[in-house]
């Protein structure tokens, strides 16, 4: 960064910042923070910034990285260590790991969450260290998406106590997507020694359990992806240009002996990594640093006759301890367990080995906690172990995006004659300059832009020249925030003033004015460097940096691209782990605010990454939420910053699926049931002209789920959008989104989504396997239309080339063009062919069938969108369609009426309503059944509080799928399904039952059929002993849950009107 402005100037500001430095020594740097923060008043850092300029010369001297982990793992803490030595003391030794100086927000410092991304530049010996802060809350997981896309390297942080936890996968896997590189933090140490009392051999049981167990989610990321790129080499593919990475799978990523894992106490500011130890203990053993640091982990051991370092075999019989025990784990025991019994001699020891600067007043304190961390953050600071190894292990932006460029800007392949060659030379160019982190001031300058967030406009620091309260003209005068880009630049030199173009994920250089409304210019007004909430003005900035925009908050929705030159690819779109499925209808609570309600949501919109805000059908306005932390501070947001009204919400809007009962174990006489001909339903159109038969079936559960998850993939091969701009990280592969065939990836995942559905139930009988799939490999050769929105769960196959035309009819056959755009070999003999030889009559009936086929297409997109039981989409179906069309029969006349009115399409409005009711009554004959989401729960909880927690989950319908019980430790760990529709307000009841001691995570999983049938009436004796005749039998769960979505939707509902008949009074006293 350069040309930095402070708000201090002239002699004045010595004795401002000498009165601030003297107020920080007595407040502890908390309350000056705050003064600072609320004021908008900085601390003029003249040393860091002429480091700073002398630094930009050499983009290798940058590091850019975020913090990933786990909810409560230490993330914040770590950041306010890190901030307290390299912040330039905007941040106090002392408070470091309490202020939470990242998390500013009131609603973050209440709750003890980190609730967004948020960046500060650093400054470590001669490099500059831009740390981004991530929340580790599954609702937030949108801000680590925009935290990983911004960063070259993570800093992933575990709990030594709790160990691996499902967002720590979760954070792993979005480390690989984005090609990131990682170092790992084994935080909260000191809890081994001080709650759970382990030993030092036990504490490295534990410590090497939890590396493992990160590795073995990595290496499980790179087998798969060396699978799928060997399964495309063999398809006669390639590998995005690229020949096969050369894959080790017997090299771990997370070595400690490699420098990239440190063990700290992130609370003390403590922490350190071998290479530390190496040189303490390198002139007592005799040893070089290289050789100890190889020997401090793992199975090595001294053996102190030889002096020699051996590995298992050579320590003989005797009961040798690991090197890391020895060396490592036990000195600091000794430390610990000493100070806190009150022996003060160890820490002296300590003190006088290391030459240690400790004050005398800090060393006389009772606390023994105190006192120890005093001489611990003295002895192993952790924010030499963390910066150090962030120096060393994690790359520089040059390096970076020569790595990550794949991911970035994927390689298009440009072909056709009618292209502009120039533009193509200048995209090619372009990027090259983004792959080698291309900083000089005439190279295109490309930046990214991953969220846009509000600002207060009093808390922008003034302008060069500019009067303070006066923010200038952002277009926003509308509000009292201040829109800013959340960025990261990386090629070329951003300056303020710069006209740049705002480039959309669907732009494309070489399609010209089509691409108009993708495309922006607009004029960038201030650049600020981040400081939390803190911001630096400056007047340029270059490659590498991250940086936060002014000026582009009237162009830039959530995310997007900017460019200096118009032939530009754009960025690849951020992946998500999870989409926003909590919606809530909101409404003012008075009518004539309406307006102030949009303004809010438009503002809202733009400003939180993940929320999506639409209008129903019902035209209610719904927020849509990734769960309901969330959820909560958007409604905060929505009424103290951007609308400021009051606001009524209704209950959460859960969303159901319907489909059939259908035992899937007998997989061929499922088959057999569209080939029989008397399961149908059978519905004619109001003028008699066609006659419509419908057969459905369920679909395999594992071709259900593929055609599910790859919703987005299907849009781009057929040619549709899905509307959705959230992908489900858990569920798509990166080698799908980089694949040059999507189609045959998605035709092979079909293929063996079939195939082992079939052999997992038929394992006895492989003749019986073979002839299934044979089946459905002839059946997906028909796929005439997906459905809902042509990209859904459901499958309309083309009607059976048995079922002929005759004289009177003509069946309408349909096109299998979705089989042929996956790759299927298409049935070629379904189509409505007109024969030369045929009368005038039947060729006017081949020609209504011809245009009919859309008609039934229509027909069954409806009734796939809106199932017979609560108007909710179907899901899982296959549907097969036979619609005959005949002439018509009437007389002369009224014949001529009838043309008339097919010309304003009568009789395909008629073919549409009859096709739907088919498909609905169809599903209502075959047992209907509801599909409720399903909420993947990772509860921890204490020994005593085991049994008020099952009893929240019982009364919740969850599903318990496991409980053990964390080793070395008194809690338990259960995972379990729950309902979505019961999960508003578990948290809460889960911490009230249990005193606060039980802490859940919810993550949505999959979709599940409720066994029950929502009309059982009583039939047989033991049913009727069991539930009664039928006249008092109460709704079942699913019935409750279909009726409370009919009444919701305005939909009939059959209920007693009288609920609790009473005598009828009158008004004589006389009763």
């Amino acid at each position: 960064m350069c040309h930095a402005t402070t708000s201090f100037r002239g002699p004045a500001s010595s004795s401002i910042r000498k009165a601030v430095r003297v107020f920080q020594s007595f407040a502890g740097g908390f309350f000056v923070s705050l003064w600072q923060l609320r004021l908008g008043i900085e601390i003029e850092l003249e040393e860091m910034m002429e480091e700073e300029g002398s630094c930009e010369r050499d983009r290798h001297k940058i590091r850019n990285i975020c913090i990933l982990a786990h909810v409560d793992h230490g993330k914040t803490t770590l950041a306010d260590q890190l901030i307290a030595a390299a912040g330039g003391g905007v941040v106090h030794p002392k408070v470091a790991g309490r202020v939470r100086f990242m998390d500013y927000l009131d609603e973050e410092q209440r709750r003890a969450i980190t609730m967004k991304s948020s960046s500060i530049a650093l400054r470590y010996k001669d490099h500059t260290v831009n740390l981004i802060d991530s929340p580790g809350h599954i609702d937030f997981c949108g801000e680590v998406s925009t935290a990983a896309r911004l960063s070259d390297g993570a800093l992933l942080l575990v709990d030594a106590v709790e160990g691996v936890h499902i967002q720590t996968h979760a954070v792993l896997r979005q480390c690989w997507i984005e090609r990131l590189s990682p170092c790992l933090v084994l935080n909260k140490l000191d809890r081994l020694i001080t709650e759970l009392k382990l030993t030092p051999s036990e504490a490295y049981t534990r410590l090497l359990r939890i590396v493992h167990e990160v590795n073995g989610i990595v290496s499980a990321y790179k087998s798969q992806k060396y699978l799928t790129d060997v399964d495309s080499l063999l398809a006669g593919g390639t590998t995005s240009g690229e020949l096969l990475e050369d894959y080790d799978d017997n090299e771990d990523v997370f070595q400690p002996q490699k420098g990239n894992v440190v063990f700290a106490c992130a609370l003390d500011g403590w922490g350190f990594g071998i290479h530390e130890f190496a040189e303490i203990y390198a002139s007592k053993l005799g040893a070089s640093v290289n050789a100890l640091q190889k020997a401090l982990w793992g199975p090595r051991y001294f053996n102190p006759k030889t002096k020699m370092i051996v590995g298992k075999k050579g320590i003989g019989g005797g009961k040798a301890k690991p090197m890391f025990v020895q060396f490592v784990l036990e000195p600091l025991w000794q430390v610990y367990q000493g100070a806190l019994e009150g022996d003060r001699g160890l820490l002296d020891k300590v003190i006088r080995s290391f030459n240690l600067q400790v004050p005398a007043r800090e060393l006389q304190n009772k606390d023994a906690k105190v006192v120890l961390q005093s001489v611990m953050s003295r002895w192993l600071p952790l924010s030499d172990a963390i910066l150090s190894m962030a120096v060393k292990c994690l790359p520089d932006p040059v390096t970076a995006q020569a790595f990550r460029i794949s991911r970035l800007i994927p390689v298009h392949e440009v072909s056709g004659d009618g292209v502009d060659r120039s533009m193509v030379e200048e995209a090619e160019l372009t990027r090259k300059a983004v792959e080698g982190c291309d900083w000089r001031p005439e190279v295109p300058c490309v930046a990214f832009v991953a969220k846009m967030f509000a600002v207060p406009s009093r808390m922008l620091p003034p302008q060069v020249g500019q009067i303070v309260g006066s923010s200038g003209d952002d277009g926003e005068g509308e509000s009292d925030e201040c829109f800013l880009a959340f960025a990261r630049i990386f090629s070329g030199v951003l300056s303020v003033g710069q006209r740049v173009f705002v480039l959309s994920a669907l732009y494309d250089p070489l399609k010209g004015e089509s691409m108009q409304k993708h495309i922006q210019e607009a004029e960038l007004k201030s650049l600020y460097l981040m400081m939390g909430q803190g911001l630096k003005v400056v007047k340029s900035a270059k490659a590498g940096d991250v940086v936060a925009i002014r000026g582009l908050g009237q162009h830039i929705l959530k995310s997007a691209t900017l460019s200096s030159t118009r032939n530009c690819w754009p960025f690849s779109s951020m992946a998500f782990q999870v989409s926003p499925t909590l919606r809530v209808a909101i409404e003012p609570s008075d009518p004539a605010e309406t307006g102030a309600l949009l303004k809010g949501l438009r503002l809202l919109n733009r400003a939180d990454p993940f929320v999506e805000v639409t209008v129903s059908a019902r035209g209610e306005h719904v927020l849509a939420a990734a769960g309901e932390v969330h959820l909560e501070r958007c409604i905060k947001d929505l009424k103290e910053r951007f609308a400021k009204v009051s606001l009524e919400v209704s209950p959460p809007l859960v969303s159901y699926k319907e489909t059939i009962e259908g035992e899937v174990s007998n997989v061929l006489e499922n088959l057999k049931v569209l080939s029989r001909s008397s399961d149908y339903v059978e519905k004619i159109t109001p003028n008699g002209r066609c006659v419509v038969r419908v057969q459905v079936m369920k679909l395999l559960p594992s071709l259900t789920k593929v055609l599910d998850e790859s919703s987005d993939l299907l849009g781009d091969i057929i040619g549709i959008k899905s509307g959705q701009t959230v992908k489900n990280l858990e569920t798509q592969r990166p080698s799908i989104l980089d694949n040059n065939n999507p189609a045959e990836v998605l035709r092979k995942r079909i293929m063996d989504a079939v195939e082992s559905d079939i052999l997992s139930r038929n394992e006895n009988d492989k003749d019986h396997a073979e002839k299934c799939k044979l089946k459905w490999l002839k059946l997906l050769r028909r796929i005439w239309a997906l459905g809902p929105r042509q990209i859904g769960a459901n499958i309309l196959f083309t009607p059976d080339n048995k079922a002929e035309s005759n004289n009177t009819s003509v069946l309408i056959r349909g096109c299998s063009h979705v089989s042929e755009k996956l790759g299927f070999e298409a049935d070629s003999s379904n189509s409505n062919s007109v024969s030369e030889t045929s009368s005038n009559e039947s060729q006017a009936l081949y020609m209504d069938a011809e245009r009919l086929e859309s008609s039934v297409i229509t027909g069954f997109q409806l009734a796939t969108s809106a199932g017979p039981l609560c108007d909710e989409p179907m899901w899982g179906l296959a549907f097969v369609i036979e619609a005959r069309v005949s002439p018509f029969t009437g007389q002369y006349d009224e014949s001529e009426t009838h043309q008339q009115s097919e010309q304003y399409g009568i009789f395909a409005g008629q073919v549409i309503a009859t096709v739907k009711d088919a498909c609905r009554a169809a599903v209502l004959q075959n047992k209907p059944r509801l599909v409720e989401a399903m909420y993947f729960c990772e509860l921890n909880t204490p020994t005593e509080y085991l049994g008020p927690m099952y009893a929240v989950l019982s009364r919740r319908r969850a599903r318990v799928l496991k409980e053990e019980m964390q080793e070395g430790s008194p809690f338990f760990t259960v995972h379990a399904y729950v309902p979505v529709s019961e999960s508003f307000g578990f948290a809460d009841e889960l911490r009230r039952w249990t005193s606060g001691a039980a802490s859940a995570l919810l993550v949505l999983s999959h979709w599940e059929a409720l066994p029950e049938d929502p009309f059982f009436v009583p039939k047989t004796e033991e049913e009727i002993e069991e539930f009664g005749d039928g006249s008092s039998v109460l709704p079942n769960t699913a019935r409750k849950l279909i009726d409370a979505v009919r009444r919701r939707k305005g939909l009939p509902v059959e209920e007693k009107v009288v609920q609790h008949g009473t005598k009828q009074r009158t008004l004589a006293r006389k009763v």
